[in-house]
């Protein structure tokens, strides 16, 4: 769910090595593309060997579809089960951009505008209060401008432990986000009351920015999952009940769910600290805005229905929508600062839930215990990649170097030996 700094930290590839595009597809023969899919494989499983990542699945995807999907190392570094491109796992703050298609699907609907006040779908009061005559509407929620933050109330609350598992060797701890015991779940609704309004339970005087609503971006992971709850209101629909009718059935991701409950366990993949300590199976009261569960063969699906619905061929949204769904929201003044030399950097320039980077890429990555996720696609080439690791790098920046960076170039590198 963490879309934030250590992400953006893991995700400063050298600027030279990104900038690299993959050269323009030309006509491979059958063949060779198969030699070449081989030879990809041959790579990342040597990547894989340096021995810092326990395991990973990456996807390559164009408009015309599915290029490459392969998982590498172990789900299971016990049993040495293998990675592979139909393990599960969560995959952090990638979870967003299925509450920027929800919303666009709502609006399309007629359930809801984008610059309607939040106010008129919730049964209880989110206002600013330095900034009390302000109302938040939708569309400052899906570009993080509400003015409402992530305080300790989030880091320390939000996630909870699954019920009934083995902690026997396994860590609850972790320096980003408290994983809290199963008896402190409560409905994300209640949650949600607790922390916005003044007089709730969660609430702190930091749960909100000193800036009006629309002013300022600050990306905000209970703005997102407010969104969510305001797309249920709007629809009368649970938000996982409406994404699995309107985004997951339709592009056949039958392996995706929101919840533990809803997976095949025996595929879901262990995680790991980045000393390889073991970490425990979890949830989230605010499971829109990170705990999508998925596998990289699902997620390519969704990658290239994404990739046509910019190039205006998508089935989950119409044109328009999809225009509107990738159309650039902010401009200089909403920032405090952003990184214009960053490739892969979506908070440069949000869309709906979705970012465009500085240099071409629009996309979004993800970070929790023991997991990282990137998903971003070449504007420019639609060309696409994506990427699921269950180790938490931490501070490593050796293991950044030699895993992290060398298999999100080595996908770029094989692009136009293998379209």
């Amino acid at each position: 769910m963490r879309n934030i700094a250590f992400v953006f930290t893991i995700m400063s590839i050298a600027v030279a090595s990104c900038q690299q595009k993959s050269k323009p597809a030309k006509d491979v023969a059958p063949d060779d593309r198969q030699t070449a899919r081989e030879a990809l494989t041959a790579e990342l499983d040597s990547i894989q060997k340096h021995g810092l990542i326990n395991g990973f699945a990456v996807a390559m995807v164009d408009k015309s579809g599915v290029l490459y999907t392969r998982g590498f190392g172990y789900s299971n570094a016990e049993t040495q089960e293998k990675y592979t491109e139909n393990t599960l796992q969560h995959i952090a703050s990638v979870s967003k951009t299925l509450i920027g298609i929800a919303l666009m699907k709502a609006k399309e609907m007629g359930k809801l505008n984008l610059d309607d006040p939040i106010e008129n779908y919730l049964p209880f009061k989110v206002l600013n209060p330095n900034f009390p005559d302000e109302l938040i509407t939708i569309r400052h929620l899906a570009t993080h401008t509400s003015g409402i933050t992530d305080t300790e109330q989030y880091d320390q609350k939000a996630w909870i432990l699954a019920k009934g598992q083995d902690l026997t060797n396994v860590s609850i701890d972790y320096h980003f986000q408290r994983l809290n015991p199963a008896e402190d779940d409560v409905p994300m609704e209640e949650y949600l009351k607790g922390y916005l309004e003044q007089s709730g339970a969660f609430y702190q005087e930091g749960n909100y920015l000193n800036f009006k609503p629309g002013e300022r971006f600050e990306y905000s992971n209970i703005g997102a999952t407010l969104c969510a709850l305001v797309i249920e209101k709007a629809t009368g629909q649970p938000f996982d009940a409406f994404t699995e009718e309107h985004i997951l059935n339709p592009l056949n991701m039958s392996s995706t769910a929101w919840s533990l409950e809803d997976v095949d366990m025996t595929r879901h993949s262990r995680l790991y600290r980045n000393d390889n300590t073991l970490l425990p199976f979890y949830t989230a009261i605010t499971y829109p805005d990170g705990m999508l569960i998925s596998s990289s063969s699902d997620m390519a699906k969704y990658l290239v229905e994404l990739i046509r619905g910019y190039s205006g061929e998508g089935v989950l949204l119409s044109k328009e929508g999809y225009q509107e769904f990738y159309t650039e929201q902010l401009e200089e003044h909403h920032f405090e600062s952003r990184n214009a030399e960053h490739p892969y950097d979506g908070d440069y320039s949000p869309a709906i839930f979705v970012g465009h980077s500085a240099l071409g890429y629009i996309g979004h990555s993800g970070g929790d215990a023991g997991v990282a996720t990137w998903m971003y696609f070449d504007k420019e080439k639609k060309t696409g990649r994506y990427i699921a690791i269950n180790t938490d790098m931490g501070n490593d920046e050796r293991a950044r170097e030699l895993e992290y960076y060398a298999i999100w170039d080595k996908m770029n590198e094989y692009f136009g030996k293998i379209q």
